[in-house]
């Protein structure tokens, strides 16, 4: 349960991250509004928690040359959901390809280096102390 918990929160953390950043670097064609942020981040990182599984069967189904674009389709997708919710996230023009990279990029990034190294670290600890305070009993 707890692995779940910090993997959601890092997906909240790292979608937050990214969509700040498409903010700063793409603020042509991506505007992030402070009302709607939060809004804005946990509808992202639900809509990719969804329709990334979704995506990838699908993919695998019906066309599995493109398998490894999942993780963009569903970035876009997960943005293009985000974006219907006013007051969040805009996005025109050339940010319908740049952010969706972008996002990609950061999240899969962060997403591997706090899930993979980090996270993967502190639960090993933890995991030998529970051994160590269970061989002491």
């Amino acid at each position: 349960m707890i692995r779940f918990l910090l993997t959601v929160l890092s997906n909240l953390v790292m979608a937050a991250v990214a969509l700040l950043l498409a903010d700063w670097w793409l603020h042509e064609w991506v505007t992030l509004h402070l009302g709607g942020f939060f809004v804005a981040v946990a509808v992202f990182t639900v809509a990719q928690a969804i329709l990334a599984p979704f995506v990838f069967n699908m993919a695998r189904q019906y066309a599995s040359a493109v398998l490894g674009g999942i993780g963009l389709v569903s970035t876009f997708l997960a943005l293009w959901v985000a974006s219907l919710f006013p007051g969040g996230v805009e996005v025109r023009g050339l940010g319908w390809v740049l952010a969706p990279l972008l996002l990609w990029i950061v999240t899969a990034l962060g997403g591997w280096i706090v899930v993979g190294l980090v996270l993967e670290k502190y639960l090993a600890k933890r995991e030998k102390r529970r051994l160590i305070e269970r061989a002491a009993r």
